[in-house]
């Protein structure tokens, strides 16, 4: 699995550092908002009990499942998997999410969060791709900044691989290559 890596982008030290500061910005923010804090599945699960363990304020938790990718590439078509059991109506919804890349996926979850009555929708993301952007969303809490590169790690895949890598690295061309 370490093989198949080109470079590490980000450390585990470096991951852990950034989720503790995220809180801290996040408990300012929200610390009497109450808010649901919304993970995107599979991939957001390490950085949302990495963000958890920092934030110290009343909250909820949920989960959605959705997909818009094959592969190395968003197909653009967006499926919901698995949908939320809270209620988001009246409510601050914060969307806890691996990594911002072409933003389609969240485009529409944060449509759908909206036409169901949250009263706010924000993102926090560990990973930002601005280069890769499509639809024109921003997260308003930003982890890192990384350059379009196929990364894995940290709960980042490829193919459903990758995910228990305990840092973000740059996933070798030939692994995807060969598979594509």
């Amino acid at each position: 699995m370490h093989q198949d890596i080109d470079k590490i982008l980000l450390s585990q030290e470096e991951i852990e550092l950034k989720s503790a500061e995220l809180a801290r910005q996040l408990k300012v923010d929200y610390e009497d908002k109450q808010p649901i804090l919304l993970g995107l599945l599979k991939g957001s699960t390490m950085f949302m009990a990495d963000l958890m363990k920092h934030l110290d304020i009343d909250l909820q938790i949920d989960f959605m499942d959705v997909s818009s990718y094959h592969g190395t590439s968003s197909t653009g078509d967006v499926k919901i998997v698995k949908d939320l059991d809270l209620s988001v109506r009246g409510r601050h919804v914060l969307i806890a999410e691996d990594i911002v890349d072409t933003g389609r996926t969240l485009e529409k979850v944060i449509e759908l969060l909206k036409h169901r009555g949250a009263i706010t929708v924000e993102m926090v993301t560990m990973l930002d791709k601005p280069e890769a952007r499509i639809a024109p969303i921003t997260a308003k809490y930003i982890g890192f900044t990384i350059p379009k590169a196929f990364v894995v790690g940290y709960g980042l895949d490829y193919n459903e691989k990758y995910r228990n890598l305990p840092y973000i690295g740059i996933l070798k061309q030939a692994v995807y290559l060969e598979n594509e």
